[in-house]
């Protein structure tokens, strides 16, 4: 099922929608700024089964966690005041950060609990911060591309349409706001994990603050 929304100012009736969808063990896609995700709730075992079944991967893979607030990140890893203000200044932003983990969240994500280790983004997309917002919740997201719908990628982005040809029912809900730019780079990575910030991966997120 699709749903259209304006980028920047979606239906609060859709997002209460959205957000039901999720919390009964639903999928829901959408864009942020640098590709399109399909997330489920990480606390319904049922959505994140499903997420995994979607994507063809083992429940041991990493999923990232899409944030609204720093409170909803502490909720579910442990951030040092260090990283805490570095990240003040790139939030929302196009990054994502590895921290370790809490029990919070490794109880219900496998790929968490065997390392201690989870993947956090504060998207600038004001969809996403608007379902994020309405859920309540972090959400546990898998990024789209041409691909993983049997597709060439012949430089043209994805929509909703094309994705719900090829998914149909297996995700319950598509959020397309028609038109859609993208910065065309994945997330830059980076990593908490031994205390000092180490990149992982360059992208979209500029990383010369820290050389």
């Amino acid at each position: 099922m699709i749903e259209y929304v304006v980028a920047t100012n979606p239906d609060d009736r859709v997002l209460l929608k959205a957000s039901q969808i999720l919390k009964n063990g639903g999928l829901i896609c959408f864009p942020t700024e640098t590709n399109w995700v399909v997330v489920a709730d990480p606390y319904n075992k049922e959505g994140v089964d499903k997420l995994y079944r979607l994507r063809h991967v083992d429940n041991t893979k990493h999923f990232t966690m899409l944030c609204e607030s720093f409170q909803k990140a502490q909720e579910i890893s442990l951030i040092e005041d260090s990283a805490f203000r570095l990240l003040k200044k790139l939030i929302p932003g196009s990054y994502t950060f590895i921290f370790e983990a809490n029990k919070k969240i490794t109880k219900y994500l496998k790929a968490s609990k065997s390392d201690k280790e989870v993947g956090i983004r504060f998207p600038p997309s004001p969809l996403c911060q608007r379902l994020l917002a309405t859920h309540g919740e972090v959400v546990i997201c898998t990024h789209l591309n041409h691909e993983m719908i049997g597709l060439e990628d012949d430089g043209n982005a994805l929509y909703g349409a094309l994705i719900d040809d090829y998914f149909g029912n297996k995700i319950d809900l598509i959020l397309d706001p028609g038109e859609y730019e993208f910065v065309g780079q994945s997330t830059t990575i980076i990593d908490f994990t031994s205390g000092a910030p180490e990149i992982i991966r360059e992208g979209a997120g500029p990383v010369s603050f820290l050389r």
